[in-house]
């Protein structure tokens, strides 16, 4: 066993996560839903969503029968829709294919949905007791600095290096220990800003802290500047108080999810209402509210919603075609049927505190 990978493991020992919701009774299936709610996602953030997640849909069985729509209303506020998608299509592959056992060969679970080569290893190595690397995010955080890797971690060469390194330190004992290990020391120690070099267990070896440079790694990814897209949404709000909602494509951002009806343009947005009107006598109010900002990894959007109240329920199928009327309190509740987007939750919110964006 390598010094690096003795000290983590004696750290971990005495100050590592031994508490959390999927560590308590390990089972492939907890683990995989655990390690993909983590992808890009922090612990604190993960546990509400993955205990309610698990009373929900607490086997393969049970996820594989579940309709897209229950699974990404559970999902809804978590982001990154796609692993709730690839989620459920994995289980019904492991109903179909694996008789409802998760597989146990690396290149079966690789081959998963949403499922790449770090989460596969960390799958295995804790649930399933097989010595395989990973690096996630923590991981390339520890290793950079431990290694003062220069340039950005993401460029093939980089990454390469931190995959042999990363093989190099798994210990050929308590791999799963360690795997969880490396993975908490990231997430608690080794923080992006503020890390504790003080109470690190590898600092004495840690490249980067010897020279005094450990905020300069791991270096960031080159820069791009973001482009800012727009879209008008169309809050239609009938007589009840419930709202139109329309389900988004599976391909693309919200995929699957429930949204407003979206238009490209202003001009668009009010074209639909003008066809409306004049089918239609029952409009009530119309008003245009401040525009808000959404980030994503790669694009702004910039929502410009348009509320228009007393709509009718036919003329709004004829002209908007097929949806679902909601209603709004179930929209922000933990009971909600629908997976919604996160500035739609916002959006309802507000039109429930009637206040303006």
């Amino acid at each position: 066993m390598s010094k690096f990978s003795e000290q983590v493991l004696g750290w971990f020992d005495l100050h590592g996560r031994h508490d959390l919701p999927w560590q308590k009774t390990i089972t492939p299936y907890r683990v995989w839903v655990s390690e993909i709610m983590l992808q890009q996602t922090q612990v604190k953030t993960v546990i509400p969503y993955y205990e309610r997640f698990m009373r929900s849909f607490p086997t393969v069985e049970a996820l594989a029968q579940a309709s897209q729509d229950a699974v990404l209303a559970h999902w809804a506020g978590l982001g990154y829709y796609a692993r709730g998608r690839n989620l459920h299509k994995s289980a019904m592959k492991i109903m179909a294919d694996f008789e409802g056992r998760f597989p146990e060969s690396y290149d079966d679970v690789l081959a998963l949905p949403g499922i790449g080569r770090s989460t596969a290893g960390a799958i295995l190595s804790i649930a399933l007791q097989q010595r395989h690397a990973i690096l996630d995010g923590n991981v390339k955080r520890v290793l950079s600095r431990y290694l003062a890797l220069e340039g950005w971690t993401g460029n093939k060469n980089n990454e390469s290096f931190l995959w042999h390194k990363a093989e190099e330190f798994t210990p050929i004992s308590r791999f799963a220990d360690y795997t969880q290990a490396i993975m908490d020391l990231g997430a608690t120690v080794c923080t992006r800003t503020k890390p504790c070099c003080e109470t690190c267990p590898v600092r004495s070896g840690c490249l980067a802290n010897q020279q005094d440079r450990v905020r300069d790694f791991p270096a960031k990814k080159p820069k791009k500047e973001k482009p800012i897209k727009q879209a008008y949404f169309l809050v239609l709000e009938n007589m009840e108080g419930k709202l139109f909602l329309q389900q988004r494509s599976q391909i693309g951002i919200w995929g699957g999810l429930w949204s407003f009806p979206e238009y490209e343009s202003h001009e668009s947005c009010l074209n639909k209402m003008k066809k409306y009107e004049s089918q239609s006598t029952s409009l009530h109010s119309l008003v245009e509210w401040n525009s808000f900002r959404h980030t994503f990894s790669h694009y702004h959007l910039d929502i410009f919603p348009v509320v228009v109240k007393g709509i009718d329920e036919n003329h709004a199928l004829q002209v908007f075609g097929n949806g679902e009327w909601a209603c709004k309190v179930a929209l922000n509740s933990q009971q909600a049927t629908l997976g919604v987007p996160a500035p739609v939750t916002k959006l309802v919110r507000l039109i429930r505190e009637c206040k303006n964006v």
